[in-house]
C-alpha cells in the first residue's frame, strides 16, 4: 500500500513539532533560576518556602531555604553574596546591624508578622492577675523594652519617659500598682517559664517554636513599622528582575489570599494591605 507523500511530509511536520514544543518546554523549565532565602529559626522560614516560594515559582524561580542559628550572619551572608535574600528581622534590627556593620542591604517588602505576646498557663485573662504575681520577660535590652512596653500598654506599669532602647532595664519602671514580681530570662527560656510564672512574655519566634498558637495569647503586640519583619535582598539587587519579582509578590493578591489560607494567617498585616 502506498503513502502519499502529502501524508508522510504532514507526519513529519507534526513530529517535529511535538518535539520543538517538547525541548521549549523543557528549556522552560530549566530556565527557572535558584535563589537562596536566609532565614533563622522561627517561622519565616516556612513562609519562605510554603507561601513566598510557589509564588516565585510563578516568575521564574526556584526558592532554596538557608537557615542559620543565629540573627548575624544572615546579613553577612547576603552582604558577602552567599546568599541571595533574607527574611528574618524588622526594619528596626536591619538599620541598627547594616550600620554598624557598614553593609549595603535594602529591604524590599514587609510581610505578615508575629509580635511578642503574653502567654499563660496559670490565668485565662489579665484581669486575673494578681498582686505580686511573677511576669517572665527577656533579658535582652530590646526584647525587654518591648515586653515592658506591652505591660504598659495593658496599664500593669508605667514607665520612665525616655527610656533608652540599649539600655533598658526593669529600673525604668516607674509606677507598678500590682507590686509585680519580675523574672528576667533569656528569651529562648520564656516558653518554660510559663510553668513556673504567672505570665511570660515571649517574642513571637520563640512562642511559634514552642508550638504557642497566636490565638491562645491573652495579649498580643501591636507592632510599629519598625517592628514588622522585611524581606532584604543587596541594595545592588533591589531593581534587579529578582528584586522586583519579590516586591510584586509581596504586594500581590496571590500573597494576600496564600497567607490567610496559612497557618500564618492570625499573623500583623502590613499596614498597606489595609
Amino acid at each position: 500500500m502506498k503513502i502519499s507523500k502529502k501524508i508522510i511530509l504532514c507526519f513529519a511536520a507534526l513530529v517535529s513539532s511535538i518535539t520543538l514544543g517538547a525541548f521549549a518546554g523543557q528549556q522552560t523549565a530549566q530556565a527557572a533560576e535558584t535563589k537562596t532565602i536566609g532565614v533563622a529559626p522561627g517561622p519565616y522560614g516556612d513562609m519562605a518556602k510554603d507561601v513566598i516560594g510557589p509564588l516565585l515559582k510563578k516568575k521564574g524561580y526556584d526558592v532554596k531555604i538557608k537557615e542559620f542559628n543565629d540573627y548575624v550572619q544572615p546579613n553577612k551572608a547576603l552582604n558577602s553574596g552567599s546568599i541571595d535574600a533574607n527574611l528574618f528581622q524588622h526594619t528596626a534590627y536591619l538599620k541598627t546591624f547594616a550600620s554598624a556593620n557598614d553593609l549595603k542591604l535594602t529591604a524590599v517588602g514587609q510581610t505578615p508578622t508575629l509580635g511578642m505576646g503574653i502567654y499563660s498557663k496559670k490565668i485565662k485573662s489579665l484581669k486575673n492577675l494578681k498582686s505580686g504575681d511573677t511576669v517572665a520577660i527577656a533579658n535582652d535590652p530590646s526584647n525587654l523594652l518591648r515586653s515592658l512596653q506591652l505591660l504598659e500598654k495593658n496599664k500593669l506599669i508605667t514607665l520612665k519617659k525616655n527610656v533608652n532602647s540599649a539600655k533598658a532595664s526593669i529600673d525604668d519602671i516607674a509606677k507598678n500598682p500590682k507590686n509585680l514580681k519580675f523574672k528576667t530570662l533569656d528569651a529562648a527560656q520564656l516558653p518554660q517559664s510559663r510553668s513556673t510564672v504567672t505570665i511570660a512574655l515571649i517574642p513571637g519566634n520563640y512562642s511559634w517554636n514552642a508550638n504557642l498558637k497566636p490565638s491562645s495569647a491573652l495579649k498580643l503586640e501591636h507592632l510599629s513599622k519598625d517592628y514588622m519583619e522585611v524581606f532584604v535582598v543587596r541594595t545592588k539587587d533591589k531593581n534587579t528582575k529578582f528584586g522586583k519579582a519579590v516586591t510584586s509578590v509581596l504586594k500581590s493578591k496571590a500573597f494576600k489570599k496564600a497567607i490567610a489560607k496559612s497557618e500564618f494567617k492570625d499573623f500583623q498585616k502590613p499596614a498597606s494591605w489595609k
